[in-house]
């Protein structure tokens, strides 16, 4: 038996939390239009299908799909809508400005898709060509090229226009915007409709019912029906290459990438911040397009110990809050340190071998195998080693060396330097023997053999 909570909130199911916001994006009077337009597209849809049976025409079949796509524009179009009015949640920190991007991506390659089943059916028919009635094939032809237009016209769809101009040119786009300049060079005056270039949505759909009316007439001369098939090929890869930039450009966004226009402005206003007051160093940035016309960032920015940090802070997002309007700025205080001199023994876990340079002494083996005058292991059979009376003592310890070059990080230190005097008298003291002595050798317990003759008297 499980705890039973008396207030705990009913969860809605998958369809519940649709219908719940279907009904808040369709309380704004705006997408009543987009709404119904979306009921008409649904009727003409079933009444061009119809068609497209009864004349057995795959051409009239690859046009039918663009009004499917029109359809799928106007579902963008609503989620745009929607988009507005949600505001960013916990779960979704950015907003949902993410989701109009997925809408044309998964819009575009559903396109794409039909486009490819078309080639698939087209290569079939190439095999055994059908007969071709063409009754209804310009009736079909020209409603839908009507409905097309209308709906691209009459509906502002923010997402796919923005698509639409920032997205690379189609091939369909280039060979027409050749074809405009030498028209506009004789009309001067039809400039303004054909530059700097079309609407490709709007040129697919003049270039797929051209093709129509091509294989209405040959059809209707020659009975030449492979021409149907021929059109349908050139509507599906007109189609393909539409599309395919809008789905690269979407599918960047997706990627959270850089846009490539925007690279030399960022590096420009970066070199800007570097320059302020107070300003050291600026690392680890990432800039992203979070949504379209929507770019997002973060940066960390090294400073001064003096600097004030709030102001650093309002010059940096001043200065980058006028292209990136999303953006997480990160300070950091400067944190170099002195370099130090210490004699005394430093722990293994505080020292690191890149900061420091250590020099290696031999390891001290027990008392007894050493030499009480060298400190040298001696073997019982070999005679003692040349020039013994130089070698050092056997408490001496490792002399380290600091790095004269810094880190950008604390070992916990104190800053300064140790005074000379008392580097040098660290462990000098030798019984029975002067401050100078101490001094000249340097080493602490050393037995000495030029300082004293064999009687124990001072030498001159």
């Amino acid at each position: 038996k499980g705890t039973i909570h008396l207030f705990r909130k009913s969860q809605r199911s998958l369809v519940g939390k649709l219908t719940h916001e279907f009904r808040l994006v369709a309380a704004d009077r705006r997408s009543w239009k987009i709404l119904l337009f979306g009921a008409i597209n649904l009727i003409c849809i079933g009444f061009l299908l119809m068609w497209c049976s009864s004349t057995n025409s795959i051409a009239l079949t690859a046009y039918t799909y663009l009004t499917i796509f029109d359809l799928f524009s106007l579902v963008t179009c609503l989620i745009s809508y929607w988009v507005m009015m949600k505001k960013p949640s916990p779960v979704y920190s950015f907003g949902f400005e993410r989701f109009e991007v997925l809408a044309v991506f998964a819009s575009t390659v559903l396109a794409q898709l039909g486009a490819l089943f078309i080639l698939k059916e087209s290569a079939e028919r190439f095999l055994e060509q059908p007969e071709i009635h063409t009754g209804r094939l310009l009736v079909g032809t020209f409603v839908a090229l009507f409905f097309n237009l209308f709906t691209m016209l009459s509906i502002k769809n923010k997402p796919f226009a923005y698509v639409s101009e920032a997205a690379s040119t189609s091939w369909l786009q280039e060979h027409v915007a050749d074809l405009s300049r030498s028209i506009c060079g004789i009309i001067p005056g039809l400039s303004s409709i054909f530059l700097p270039r079309m609407n490709p949505f709007v040129l697919i759909d003049i270039a797929g019912a051209l093709a129509l009316c091509i294989t209405y007439m040959l059809i209707e001369i020659n009975n030449y029906f492979a021409v149907d098939t021929a059109s349908a090929i050139a509507i599906a890869l007109m189609t393909f290459g539409t599309m395919y930039p809008m789905s690269v450009y979407s599918g960047k966004v997706l990627l959270q990438t850089t846009p490539p226009h925007v690279i030399g402005q960022l590096d420009k206003l970066l070199r800007e911040v570097s320059t302020l007051d107070g300003v050291l160093e600026v690392r680890n940035e990432h800039f992203w397009t979070l949504g379209f016309g929507t770019l997002a960032g973060s940066v960390h920015v090294r400073i001064r110990r003096d600097a004030n940090e709030q102001m650093v802070l309002a010059h940096v997002t001043n200065r980058l809050y006028t292209l990136v309007s999303t953006l997480t700025v990160q300070i950091f205080k400067d944190d170099w340190i002195r370099p130090t001199l210490s004699s005394v023994p430093i722990a293994n876990n505080i020292l690191n071998l890149s900061d420091h340079h250590v020099i290696p002494m031999p390891s001290l083996k027990a008392a007894d195998n050493l030499n009480p005058v060298t400190s040298t292991p001696a073997k019982p059979s070999s005679p003692p080693p040349e020039f013994s009376f130089n070698t050092p003592g056997k408490n001496v310890s490792p002399v380290i060396l600091l790095n004269t070059q810094t880190k950008p990080y604390g070992l916990g230190f104190n800053h300064g330097s140790a005074p000379y005097s008392s580097v040098l008298n660290q462990g000098l003291g030798i019984p029975g023997m002067g401050a100078a002595q101490g001094f000249r050798t340097g080493f602490a317990n050393v037995p000495s053999r030029y300082g004293t003759n064999a009687r124990g008297q001072p030498r001159p």
